[in-house]
């Protein structure tokens, strides 16, 4: 649908954010922390606390509230910068619910049917799961279109939900006869470790939902934890191979090379030209300190900002009322484009 689409011309806007459910670990930082930091001088960056679509499954509202805090926190932490990049909860700009209706009744339900992600997460019982559970892909796309952001850092897994948002964006623009209104946004997946495996399960994503507390790297973790959790990762009996495809077949390996590489700034061939022909016995070690060296700096400004709420608020109200004046003038365009009563 969108491969004819006339060229976008507004301007270049980059937006992502990290949903409000379960503590943050090594996946969140190297597939989507450590990314928006490096993206947020390359044009206007819009990082949110994904509350709305956390609640699609139950969320005890205290501890809700806590996490909502502890990624803000965390995208500090990592780098982010209040002041040069918008940082700010989704649900307190209420454009973002307001579009997503007007979405909902663009997106067609064939192309929700085809949403892997919910047949994942719904599991044999998906008469139980909630209709926004459903119908998430929608609001996902009404929270990148309603600041008109082109490009939007995502991992593996989410590069479906992106290819909804551009059909979504292209049937609006054709339906009302507004060329270019909606950019049509690109996913930005790159760098050595967009999706980060299980230590535990090399075949399995590392997610804060797993029990196993040893499966992840919290990024609340202290140097003995990070330290502990690397040297009982699990790996092969065989030494890391000679070259980088010699890891294809080896989940672990594979893996732990690539948080190296993420870690360190470097390609998998260049971490495999180091270790290559060691066991793990060498490379594990250097793998531990490399990962408290780069995480230890970040959880010591999350405590230390989780220990001061108020200049959490702070950061978030300025970056709500600095959201809500990109995304409020939007949300009336479309009203109008649809034509809804103005008054």
């Amino acid at each position: 649908m969108t491969d004819d689409a006339p060229a976008y011309a507004g301007p270049r806007r980059i937006l992502s954010g990290i949903q409000a459910s379960g503590a943050l670990h090594l996946g969140n930082y190297l597939g989507a922390l450590k990314r928006f930091v490096a993206l947020q001088d390359a044009a206007p960056t819009f990082v949110f606390v994904a509350d709305l679509h956390a609640i699609t499954v139950w969320q005890d509202p205290a501890v809700l509230t806590a996490q909502t805090r502890e990624i803000a926190a965390a995208y500090i932490a990592s780098g982010l910068d209040p002041a040069r990049s918008t940082i700010f909860p989704q649900s307190a700009v209420s454009a973002h619910s307001e579009l997503a209706w007007i979405l909902n009744c663009v997106a067609r339900l064939g192309w929700l049917d085809r949403m892997t992600q919910f047949k994942e997460k719904s599991g044999k019982h998906k008469e139980r799961a909630s209709v926004g559970l459903y119908t998430y892909p929608v609001l996902q796309a009404a929270d990148i279109l309603l600041y008109k952001a082109t490009e939007v850092p995502v991992g593996e897994d989410q590069k479906q939900h992106l290819e909804l948002t551009r059909d979504i964006a292209a049937k609006f623009n054709t339906d009302f006869g507004v060329p270019c209104f909606f950019p049509l946004p690109e996913p930005v997946i790159q760098g050595p470790a967009t999706r980060v495996m299980s230590l535990r399960d090399g075949s399995a994503k590392m997610s804060k939902s797993d029990p196993s507390d040893q499966s992840r790297i919290n990024l609340t973790d202290d140097a003995d934890a990070i330290a502990a959790k690397i040297r009982k990762a699990k790996t092969d009996p065989e030494p890391l191979p000679e070259t980088a495809d010699g890891l294809a077949d080896r989940p672990e390996a594979r893996n732990l090379v690539a948080i190296y590489a993420a870690l360190s700034d470097q390609t998998r061939e260049q971490v495999i030209a180091q270790f290559g022909g060691q066991g793990f016995g060498a490379f594990k070690p250097a793998l531990a300190d490399l990962a408290v060296s780069a995480l230890a700096p970040v959880t010591a400004e999350m405590r230390r900002l989780m220990d001061d709420p108020a200049e959490i608020d702070r950061v978030l109200k300025d970056g709500a009322e600095r959201a809500a004046a990109i995304a409020d003038p939007v949300v009336d365009e479309v009203k109008k484009i649809v034509g809804f009563w103005r008054g």
